[in-house]
């Protein structure tokens, strides 16, 4: 698998999400989930990476149901949740009709990936039930961590165009907040992951339908 070395140092082949981001991502995934769907059971992950978090939400008494659009993904998924149902796909494919619905559906560093962020959110809203929740991670993009990149020269390295497979949407919580409520979200929390705010790496909106 081709990997691609992001400018926050963590590795990247066709979007998967490696160990290292998972390491601040999972506790904060973890808290919400705690809060929102904390009996375990079914779950849906869009955009499942090599397993990582499928494999650790299993060890919860989570069930989770997956899709990536990268075989290799697939195929490192597989190996590492074997307990997870973990297939190809993309978050624009009619998940509902294919899946069902779960009572919580959560993507980690996906959205910036996405030519189609407001079909990808359709796609979520329509692979929940009443009153069941979307959980989202994005990179965090503030006024004071900008000025800091810009400030320090790193400007080019953090928006780098030479990432294959790499960002192209860059969200703020006033834009991401209008792509779910667009969608229909409602409730809409934010919280942070990674380094201090407003430093934070990445932040989490939990949306509920």
């Amino acid at each position: 698998m081709t990997t691609t070395t992001a400018s926050d140092g963590h590795h990247y082949g066709h979007g998967i999400v490696e160990p290292e981001s998972e390491g601040y991502l999972f506790p904060e995934l973890k808290r919400i989930l705690s809060a929102v769907q904390p009996d375990g059971g079914p779950i849906f992950e869009i955009g499942a990476g090599g397993g990582w978090t499928a494999a650790q939400l299993g060890e919860l008494g989570y069930q989770v149901t997956g899709v990536e659009i990268s075989a290799d993904g697939v195929a490192l998924a597989q190996h590492n949740a074997p307990a997870a149902r973990i297939e190809h796909g993309s978050a624009y494919d009619d998940l509902a009709g294919i899946y069902g619905t779960f009572r919580t559906v959560y993507a980690l560093e996906v959205v910036e990936h996405l030519y189609s962020p407001r079909l990808f959110a359709q796609r979520a809203y329509d692979l929940l039930p009443a009153g069941g929740h979307l959980v989202i991670s994005t990179p965090f993009h503030g006024y004071w961590k900008n000025l800091m990149l810009a400030a320090t020269g790193k400007m080019d390295q953090h928006f780098t165009a030479l990432w294959d497979h790499g960002h192209i949407k860059f969200w703020s919580r006033r834009t991401l907040n209008a792509l779910l409520t667009e969608a229909g979200f409602r409730n809409i929390q934010f919280s942070f992951a990674g380094r201090i705010y407003p430093l934070s790496k990445s932040f989490f909106a939990c949306a509920e339908r």
